[in-house]
């Protein structure tokens, strides 16, 4: 009994401890009110320059308690922080709205989910308010401009590729996880932005083929993008790409390309 109590409050202070790390704060756009956390280097200051990094949750983790977009991925980046500093935002999607503008239907004969992406479209407000977002941020003095990257999972990989459509000669490096988009709008910033791709190859819930499809038409362009799949990994390769040891390091190492 005693050490399941003591395993207990580990958990629990563990959870207090993720929840005082990354500061609460919202963003006023459009007459409503975007969640979202942010943590800054524990040294922070304001004469120095640091990273912007934004992090895309999944559809599960929507609402407006500016708490559950942290479920997967911000312990990762608590912990990389020390060794790579940055300003990490994890905006929360509302309840009723999408990251990336998408159709979506369920194929029962394939067991898996159907999604289209459309070229053209105007953005849904949360990319709208995220997009805003990011440029307050980028009028601080503190931000290094040529090293701002998305990252994203399921919902938020779509994200990530929407993210680069729109703004194509913003991000310094993109991680897509188990997204999708619409491979047309690849040529907006093949060459300018880098990207690792994973996907698990049993996912039914966005199956690999919209990343091997986007993978490939940057190969077209003449890219030099990452994917990788893991085998008998279904949805949740989140799990999987978090625990890349190279995944920061790469991430890190990239800067704009100034043209």
């Amino acid at each position: 009994m005693r050490l399941l109590l003591l395993f207990a409050l580990c958990i629990g202070y563990s959870a207090i401890s993720q929840q005082q790390v990354f500061d609460k704060a919202g963003f006023e756009h459009q007459d409503k009110t975007l969640p979202y956390r942010i943590l800054k280097p524990i040294d922070f200051d304001e004469s120095k320059t640091y990273p912007l990094h934004i992090f895309l949750h999944g559809s599960g983790e929507r609402g407006d308690d500016n708490q559950a977009q942290l479920k997967h991925g911000s312990e990762l980046f608590i912990k990389q922080n020390p060794t790579y500093p940055a300003i990490v935002i994890f905006p929360q999607c509302p309840a009723d709205d999408y990251w990336a503008q998408r159709t979506y239907s369920r194929n029962e004969k394939i067991g898996a989910n159907v999604f289209k992406f459309p070229k053209e479209s105007e953005p849904t407000w949360a990319m709208s308010a995220v997009m805003a977002l990011i440029d307050q941020y980028l009028e601080e003095a503190y931000i290094d401009k040529n090293r701002v990257y998305v990252s994203g999972l399921s919902m938020g990989g779509m994200g990530t590729f929407e993210l680069l459509s729109r703004r194509p000669s913003l991000f310094a490096a993109a991680t897509p996880i188990c997204g999708g988009g619409n491979s047309d709008n690849v040529a907006k910033w093949a060459q300018q932005t880098p990207v690792w791709i994973f996907h698990g190859e049993d996912d039914n819930v966005v199956p690999s083929n919209y990343s091997k499809v986007m993978y490939n038409s940057l190969l077209k362009m003449k890219a030099t993008p990452k994917l990788t799949l893991y085998k008998n990994v279904g949805h949740n390769s989140w799990d999987n790409a978090f625990a890349e040891k190279k995944l920061f390091a790469w991430i890190y190492s990239k800067k704009r390309k100034i043209r």
